[in-house]
């Protein structure tokens, strides 16, 4: 094996470890709840299988659903984040993305953090959609989408700066 797929192994049972683990027990205000495991999914590789891609992001879903007693919200969650990461990536990226030269792991610039922001806020606006699953409580469903995005976002943003590579 290479190292891309030891990496990618590692990052997903290090990331739905600590979200089973820490996360998971972290809710505040019955608003906030952070989930970080999506970082799984935002960094894996651009140039990447995308069955693999598609087929980790629902064992990933599928097993937090086990641990979280939620029915298969995240599965369903991490499926649509996984479809419809290239065209995130088209939007955010624009032409670097075609001659696939994104690093998100690099310093944050405002193309990376676009990327960041609407894959959390699409992943996160679909999970708890389907929890609730009744249009009647949109304004709740948003309200925990906007505080759940801000929360989710600072947490990644320091996991992407605890896990970058230092440069020699």
């Amino acid at each position: 094996m290479n190292s891309a797929v030891l990496l990618n192994i590692a990052r997903f049972i290090l990331l739905l470890a600590a979200q089973i683990l820490i996360f998971n027990n972290m809710d505040f205000l019955g608003y906030i709840n952070p989930y970080p495991y999506i970082l799984f999914i935002i960094l894996y590789p651009v140039n990447g299988n995308k069955i693999g891609l598609l087929l980790s992001s629902f064992l990933l879903g599928l097993i937090l659903d086990m641990f979280c007693n939620s029915g298969g919200v995240h599965a369903a969650a991490s499926i649509i984040l996984a479809y419809y990461r290239p065209y995130i990536f088209k939007f955010s990226f624009g032409l670097s993305y075609e001659y696939q030269t994104v690093k998100l792991n690099d310093t944050l610039t405002p193309e990376r953090f676009s990327f960041l922001l609407i894959a959390v806020v699409l992943h996160h606006f679909v999970l708890f959609l389907l929890e609730v699953f009744r249009l009647n409580f949109i304004f709740e469903i948003i309200l925990k989408t906007i505080v759940s995005t801000l929360f989710t976002l600072l947490m990644c943003i320091l996991i992407i700066y605890l896990i970058k590579p230092s440069r020699r």
